[in-house]
């Protein structure tokens, strides 16, 4: 067994993700949006070449059969521990307990992420070319981090949430005396100004249902506006 992606996932609850998007969007616009991008991505995910697709999810019974009912290929796991400094060094430690020698981690904001990233961050690993690979986005943080070993110093004391994760992060690899690696930069969909990117409203777009539940959301907002 070689490549494992991990896919870090919430059931979307009205109040419980893409909170940064309201009062623009309501909760429940906000959690049907963001049900649009985990679908997206987990039926985009599909078409790689990988030996597993792991998803992590937050431990809940309804999580569980949420995730179950998208895609049953879908390897399911609870989130371990807390915060991400505790919940991704326990994905990738169970991933390579189970004999995969690479593995990559993403979570749901970007559903247009393109895949050839995914498949580059495996490729550097698999030829020595790096020890780890992250792929930075425009915020300051990172929307994919790569292993062949489980490295649990990557993942300490990172201030996450704010725009110093992806320096501190290479900063702990270096200290690891690991090979870093970036791959392109790319978006994160968490702010309302991030709503009307022209990537994501290009029809060309692939994430598709992301792109139509944005446009739908768009006229309806418009013909509010107008009509009032």
């Amino acid at each position: 067994m070689s490549r494992a992606l991990l896919i870090f996932a919430r059931r979307p609850s009205p109040g419980r993700v893409k909170t940064r998007l309201t009062p623009f969007l309501s909760p429940l616009e906000a959690a049907e949006l963001y049900d649009c991008m985990v679908r997206d991505l987990v039926t985009r995910t599909a078409t790689l070449k990988l030996d597993a697709r792991f998803l992590l999810y937050e431990d809940a019974e309804r999580a569980r059969a949420y995730f179950r009912e998208l895609d049953e290929e879908l390897l399911l796991l609870p989130q371990q521990g807390e915060g991400l400094g505790e919940r991704l060094p326990n994905a990738f430690a169970e991933v390579f307990r189970r004999g995969y020698r690479t593995a990559a981690v993403i979570g749901t904001d970007s559903p247009d992420l393109p895949l050839s990233f995914i498949e580059r961050a495996f490729e550097r690993l698999e030829s020595g070319a790096a020890d780890v690979v992250f792929g930075p986005t425009t915020d300051g943080g990172y929307y994919l981090a790569a292993v062949t070993a489980d490295q649990p110093e990557l993942f300490r004391e990172i201030p996450w949430s704010t725009d110093q994760v992806m320096t501190v992060s290479l900063q702990r690899a270096e200290a690891a005396g690991l090979r870093p690696s970036l791959l392109p930069r790319w978006y994160d969909l968490d702010e309302p100004s991030d709503l009307a990117r022209g990537e994501l409203l290009n029809e060309q777009h692939e994430a598709s249902l992301t792109r139509g539940y944005l446009l739908k959301l768009f006229k309806g907002k418009k013909q509010t506006q107008d009509g009032g």
